[in-house]
């Protein structure tokens, strides 16, 4: 059933992102797109860059504006002229505030999603505080926030000041892409994200060697900057015959499906998906309390394990327990989200209409 009542006054909706090499905020974003232009709306992505894996995920119909720099993006608002502005992620919301400022009155309505916990464990004390100082002016230039869950919401809006202004609409659920990877060990355990300092894969390697299974493999879908770090601890290790690096994948849920667990050992997140993912088909996860939705989606002892950031030992008993053959799997949880992009649209016009 649609959520939309009374014609549509957010006509057009304007996005925005850097490039298209498989983050989770972007993959979020282009299904949200994919649903606006489902319903008949006007959809244009503004980008730096059009390249990287997510282009194939680039739906039909969606605009594409290319400026040199996201800084011109509000030259992009002024020819184009859109009804509402979504600003995909926390990395992003500084766009958001540089278009606030550069057109004041003449700035449509902005609406940015809290993709990230508002307090990030990589940050030291000083890092901490002018980060919540930066969040503490998100409600000057942002006139709605969208969060997740409704723990990351009641996070959100306290650390924004945007108490009353927040709404809770979780990411479209993930959908089966053809072409999935069949070339899989048997029994294995898995890591799905990009391979960047706040995934903190180390950890997951480090434990590897200390398993009461001494052979499992651990197989990793992602690309990023620490590919090189990670190989090098992989090699110190003498891991070479049991981490399996294998790069993006448009569709990780048949490997999902596969998996013995999946394991997410984060220092932070916002409200991470692949845990979703994993349990949407069955399989159980063992992930760092990196956010406040992760108690949230691992609700039960039934479905996961959630270990401290820094409990290495918790995290080899959690994996040992689960890579047991003869573990009870979860049983399947829907993901939710189905009516996310028809959510998204009714506050685009209602603010619109304000």
């Amino acid at each position: 059933m649609s959520l939309l009542s009374g014609p549509p006054t957010a006509r057009h909706i304007l996005t925005y992102a850097e490039d298209l090499r498989g983050g989770g905020v972007e993959r979020a974003q282009l299904r949200l797109a994919r649903g606006w232009l489902a319903a008949g709306r006007r959809v244009t992505l503004a980008i730096e860059d059009v390249s990287g894996p997510l282009a194939a995920e680039l739906p039909e119909g969606l605009e594409i504006v290319s400026p040199s720099r996201l800084l011109a993006l509000p030259k992009v608002v002024r020819r184009l002229s859109p009804d509402v502005i979504f600003c995909a992620g926390n990395f992003y919301t500084g766009i958001a505030a540089w278009t606030r400022l550069r057109l004041g009155k003449a700035c449509p309505p902005i609406v940015a999603k809290m993709s990230n916990a508002p307090a990030r464990a990589d940050h030291g004390r000083m890092m901490h505080a002018a980060h919540q100082l930066w969040l503490a002016r998100h409600g000057s230039f942002l006139d709605h926030l969208v969060a997740m869950t409704p723990a990351t919401a009641d996070e959100a809006a306290r650390a924004t000041r945007m108490v009353g202004r927040t709404s809770v609409i979780p990411n479209p659920p993930a959908v089966a892409i053809p072409g999935a990877m069949t070339d899989l060990p048997a029994h294995f355990m898995l890591g799905v994200g990009r391979l960047e300092p706040q995934k903190r894969w180390d950890r997951l390697i480090a434990a590897l060697p200390l398993l009461a299974d001494r052979t499992i493999p651990l197989v990793i879908l992602g690309e990023g900057s620490e590919r090189g770090a990670i190989e090098a601890q992989i090699r110190a290790l003498g891991l070479g015959d049991r981490v399996l690096l294998l790069g993006h994948s448009s569709d990780p849920l048949p490997v999902m499906a596969r998996a013995a667990v999946l394991a997410l050992t984060s220092d932070y997140e916002g409200v991470p998906g692949v845990l979703r993912e994993a349990l949407s088909v069955g399989t159980p996860v063992v992930s760092t309390d990196s956010s406040a939705a992760v108690a949230e989606i691992v609700d039960r002892p039934a479905r996961g394990t959630v270990v401290t950031r820094d409990d290495a030992a918790g995290l080899i008993a959690a994996l040992d327990a689960w890579l047991v053959r003869t573990a009870q799997r979860p049983e399947p949880v829907p993901q939710p989200g189905t009516d996310s992009a028809d959510r998204y649209l009714a506050l685009f016009d209602q603010l619109v209409r304000i």
